[in-house]
């Protein structure tokens, strides 16, 4: 029996963990990254790897000190070094001594054969076509369910009338989901997930709307971008992050894989200030930028790990696009040695010049209204 493992990116180990469980393996499941995962990580990586290859072999060292023999990860296409990163961190590891293989998901958009064969390598045990088709649809509806309570927990946050109580729904929100045996389960546990929210007290106001763009692996793991959304919320805003993981997989992977392009497809809003791929998400971190203004949010913050090339592209063009559509755009780069503290100091100040803007804007409309009426 395989003894599998893959990185950890947010609350996605829940429904892979159980994929993997009914395919047969014995599931080693990442821990949570933490400063131990990333002094790993630092100690093995070139020096000028970004944070999250960092992190993600600090984690594969994590799981194959715990027995796993098979990492599991996805690949990639494009300029942006990530889809190389499984190769070197496979020769990194077994340079180390490490005994595993690596099975790499490619995209199915260019690599269909390849992933289907991967697919099989993780299967170990009798299961029908009927079978898989039940075990990803269970998978899904979690993924899926996941995402929704994140979600709803953005929207709650910022009008909480008692600290934590959002915080507290969208933890109770993942044990639920994670206890669910059954796609039945899942669908009472989406309303029971829907009242949790609902029974919050909340503030009667219009806060702050800020859009997180940037790099897939910063947006959704929380320990990588030091719960940034959890804190913007705290102090009173709306945050939407561009990306969750079952929206990515239908746009690049199911839709990308029948060649069908949405009417808010990013890289076509993009297309005006960015033509060009670049590989990584820079091209769809400024299409979402201009989503967002056309959504009517007040600001954009740009999350990138230190060294990403395409978002460092990205962060030459979207202060015009901010500049142009009257939003405020702030930048972050994260690494091993970006603090907590430092971050939410930054996030304060940027927060107060929103409010302050938009206040500001306020005025004016209601001064131009007055105007009207006395003339």
């Amino acid at each position: 029996m395989r003894k599998v493992s893959f990185p950890y990116m947010g609350t996605s180990y829940i429904p892979f963990e159980k994929v993997l469980m009914k395919f047969g393996n014995e599931v080693i499941v990442p821990p949570k990254p933490t400063m131990e995962t990333i002094s790993f990580g630092t100690k093995y990586a070139p020096e000028f790897a970004c944070y999250p290859f960092k992190i993600v072999l600090g984690t594969y060292v994590q799981v194959l000190e715990a027995g796993a023999d098979t990492l599991v990860s996805s690949g990639g296409v494009g300029p942006c070094r990530a889809g190389l990163y499984t190769t070197l961190q496979e020769k990194i590891l077994k340079s180390h001594g490490y005994e595993f293989e690596m099975i790499t998901m490619e995209p199915p958009g260019r690599h269909l054969r390849d992933l289907i064969k991967n697919v099989k390598k993780l299967i170990n045990a009798k299961v029908s076509f009927a079978d898989c088709i039940k075990i990803g649809r269970f998978a899904w509806k979690e993924l899926v369910l996941l995402d929704k309570a994140e979600k709803l927990s953005h929207k709650i946050r910022p009008l909480e009338v008692k600290r934590g109580e959002a915080s507290r729904a969208y933890k109770k929100s993942i044990e639920l989901i994670a206890d669910a045996e059954k796609y039945s389960d899942l669908l009472e546990i989406e309303r029971e997930i829907e009242n949790l929210y609902e029974k919050i007290p909340k503030k009667d106001m219009e806060p702050i709307k800020i859009g997180i763009v940037g790099e897939i692996y910063v947006l959704l793991e929380p320990s990588s971008n030091l719960e940034i959304e959890e804190m913007l919320g705290e102090l009173g805003v709306y945050v939407e992050r561009s990306m969750f993981l079952s929206e990515y997989v239908i746009s690049n992977a199911l839709l990308d894989l029948f060649h069908i392009k949405g009417d808010r497809d990013a890289k076509k809003m993009a297309s005006p200030y960015f033509n060009e791929m670049c590989g990584g998400h820079g091209r769809e971190s400024v299409g979402n930028a201009v989503i967002y203004a056309k959504r009517g949010f007040d600001g954009i913050i740009q999350l990138s790990p230190f060294t990403c090339i395409p978002e460092i592209v990205a962060k030459s063009i979207l202060p015009k696009v901010c500049e142009e559509r009257n939003m405020g755009f702030m930048a972050i780069s994260l690494d091993e040695q970006t603090g907590k503290e430092g971050l939410r100091t930054r996030l304060e100040a940027f927060v107060d010049l929103l409010y302050f803007k938009k206040k500001r804007r306020q005025q004016l409309t209601n001064n131009s209204q007055l105007a009207r009426g006395l003339a």
